[in-house]
């Protein structure tokens, strides 16, 4: 008897001790910074670690859609109508994007690479073939004119070639030129007084097949916040284009790779040679992809505000105190000069006169926002898409009679979403790296469901023990009559 109230008692105890146990567990939070403390160690660009392996061959397919706005009223924009385009496509690119030229420095800390590019047309994803013809605004042509706008003399010589030869504001050029490349004829015959001119123009010329330039990442070997951030692009750990230093800041990664334990409240930056400057992304809500649950980042309307409504954004205005409204970026100075405008496509999130100057213009935020979405242990991207839109700037200028009447205004040429969404093999991979955290990270909860179990069965048990019988004499009165 006394045995087996040892053993019932013994019981209760261990079920206090398992329901304590897992509480102190669950409230000084070990398992899960057991785990970080684990991924953080093993997310590091290094020889032999997944994460290399994903940075410098990314397993995800990569495509490049392109959406051009083909212009249908030349005539009457060039008399002072608002300009009306309709959007075509998607031509859509396969994009290879391999780290070459690896080569780790500073023990390891640091690592350089270039970023090879190449883009493969894929015509079972596309509207129409490369050969499709686009009219859209003639970029050689405002390029020109904004560089010798200012120039009497060089401005009455290139206008009169423009008539004589009927080089117009507006061209009609297939998708393959427009993206590749294609001779130009004033380009051409500029070259003769400028030798080292390219007479070659495309919106992406020179881009396939090749790299922006050098990057030098830090591996996350000392400091997992650090992984994949960009050290230096290009031999230099600032930019020159623009008026402020903070504007000229080299911040966060290229925007393929993020560190890993990733938290809502975080802000993520990163850099887009692109854009020819940094930006930043903030939490918007939790996603799921292909089983995933994932953090979804969006670059916030302030990233592309006007000096007004965010005044970190005034070294943006080139030259100084040239200040275009909010939505759109003048990348000219990255850009050779030439008079574009980068935003996002449709204008969203941009000024509503931007939208209203073009009739054509639907910004909605489904199709045309920029996302990442972020498993937040590993950082590991699961799905992004980044959408830009070129714009150009045309306005009047009455020493090129080709301009004619035309009202300022900023045109869109093209808007481009590149898109990745993690491979079945990576999710896999990824959902048991999941499977594996939650059963680490239940292992207090396991301890309090036993130890609420056990304490049932204690309840129980002391419930089922029989009261001891009384002896004969307890029986008897205590008053006897």
């Amino acid at each position: 008897m006394q045995l087996k109230s040892c053993c019932i008692y013994t019981l209760g105890v261990f079920s206090i001790l398992l329901l304590i146990s897992g509480i102190v567990l669950v409230l000084s939070n070990v398992f899960p910074l057991l785990t970080q403390s684990l991924v953080e160690k093993e997310v590091v660009l290094k020889n032999g670690t997944e994460a290399f392996e994903a940075w410098k061959s990314p397993p995800a397919p990569v495509y490049m859609q392109f959406y051009f706005f083909n212009l249908t009223n030349p005539v009457e924009v060039l008399n002072g109508d608002r300009p009306a385009v309709v959007e075509i496509g998607p031509y859509t690119y396969r994009e290879h994007r391999p780290m070459e030229q690896v080569d780790f420095q500073d023990n390891g800390t640091k690592v350089a690479a270039v970023n090879t590019k190449t883009y493969i047309f894929q015509r079972n994803m596309s509207r129409g073939p490369e050969s499709e013809l686009i009219r859209t605004v003639n970029i050689p042509v405002m390029t020109v004119i904004e560089q010798f706008k200012d120039q009497p003399l060089m401005a009455n010589l290139i206008s009169s070639y423009m008539r004589s030869t009927d080089e117009g504001l507006f061209t009609t050029r297939t998708v393959g030129e427009l993206l590749w490349g294609y001779e130009d004829a004033l380009l051409k015959a500029l070259k003769t007084l400028k030798p080292d001119l390219d007479d070659v123009f495309g919106l992406f010329h020179k881009n396939n097949g090749s790299n922006d330039g050098q990057y030098v990442f830090y591996t996350g070997q000392q400091n997992h916040r650090d992984f994949a951030r960009v050290d230096t692009w290009n031999g230099d750990s600032t930019l020159s284009w623009w008026t402020s230093d903070e504007c000229n800041m080299i911040n966060g990664t290229n925007g393929a790779s993020f560190h890993p334990v990733i938290a809502k409240n975080e802000t993520l930056y990163m850099f887009s040679s692109d854009l020819c400057r940094s930006l930043y992304a903030l939490y918007e809500e939790d996603v799921t992809v292909k089983g995933i649950p994932a953090y979804r980042f969006s670059p916030p309307s302030e990233v592309f505000a006007n000096h007004t409504v965010n005044p970190a954004n005034a070294g943006f205005c080139v030259p100084i105190g040239n200040c275009l409204g909010s939505g759109v970026l003048n990348v000219s100075p990255c850009k050779r000069g030439a008079p574009i405008a980068m935003s996002s496509p449709h204008f969203y999130q941009a000024d509503e006169k931007y939208v209203r100057d073009v009739f054509g213009m639907r910004p909605q935020r489904e199709q045309h926002q920029t996302i990442i979405d972020i498993h937040p242990l590993t950082g590991f991207i699961v799905q992004a898409a980044k959408r830009l839109q070129v714009n150009v700037f045309v306005e009047k200028i009455p020493s090129f009679s080709v301009t004619g009447n035309v009202r300022t205004v900023m045109l869109p040429v093209v808007y481009l979403n590149e898109s990745a969404l993690i491979d079945d093999a990576s999710a896999t991979q990824l959902q048991k790296i999941i499977a594996q955290q939650n059963a680490v990270v239940n292992v207090p909860f396991i301890f309090i469901g036993l130890g609420i179990i056990l304490g049932g069965v204690f309840m129980f048990l002391m419930c089922r023990q029989k009261v001891p019988e009384s002896s004969a004499a307890e029986r008897q009165p205590l008053l006897s009559s």
